[in-house]
């Protein structure tokens, strides 16, 4: 089995690219979704979370307010930090440790499986170790701004606001790609992108096989 795992910046495209992934025969899983199962009211995830940051973050039926919660962490406090970091203590651990679990049963039920972890904040996690190879979706900054812009419905304005907001949470491109195993150019047509994620998938498939 190969545990590989795909990020990228905000809009970036990696959900599309590992979708590309699936069709070809990997197996994934989202860090966003995990994230979300966990802070159902109930789980101790959850729990924290509205310990540390209120229940002004919750939906009248007691769920979390994604967008409220997002906006509580990222808006810059008196001591102009935001409390990003402090979500993500609460978070990671608990998602890693899912994802490390979800990888070990693929390998079960496949030992030449590739186990693909679709998370955008791999590196500012400290969970790269937990991966055989790291792939990294890229695109250009326009591109960010109106993919966000567009899949949220709102303004290109409130689009840039709002990608500059997070990428400032992550580490830069630049790091990432130095960090990747492989890199995927998300900024051209969707063919040139797929053509590329056959290309990396190909190689993949004969590391898992030699594992």
């Amino acid at each position: 089995m190969l545990k590989v795992g795909l990020t990228g910046g905000i809009a970036s495209g990696k959900s599309v690219v590992g979708q590309m992934f699936v069709e070809l025969g990997g197996h994934l899983i989202q860090a966003d979704a995990i994230a979300h199962e966990l802070m159902q009211p109930g789980q101790p995830v959850y729990e924290e979370v509205v310990r540390h940051f209120g229940h002004g973050i919750l939906n009248p039926d007691g769920t979390v307010n994604r967008a409220r919660l997002a906006e509580t962490a990222f808006t810059v406090g008196p001591k102009k930090e935001s409390r990003v970091q402090e979500l993500n203590k609460i978070v990671h651990p608990a998602v890693i440790q899912r994802q490390n679990e979800w990888m070990e049963d693929a390998g079960r039920r496949d030992p030449k499986a590739i186990a693909i972890v679709e998370a955008a904040l791999i590196l500012e996690a400290g969970a790269a170790e937990h991966f055989d190879r790291l792939v990294v979706v890229t695109c250009r900054p326009d591109q960010r701004i109106e993919r966000w812009a567009k899949r949220m419905k709102v303004s290109l304005d409130e689009a840039r606001r709002e990608v500059t907001r997070r990428m400032a949470a992550q580490l830069p491109e630049d790091e990432k790609i130095k960090a990747a195993d492989y890199v995927i150019d998300n900024s051209g047509s969707l063919d040139e992108t797929r053509k590329q994620v056959q290309d990396v998938y190909a190689t993949l498939k004969k590391q898992a096989s030699n594992e």
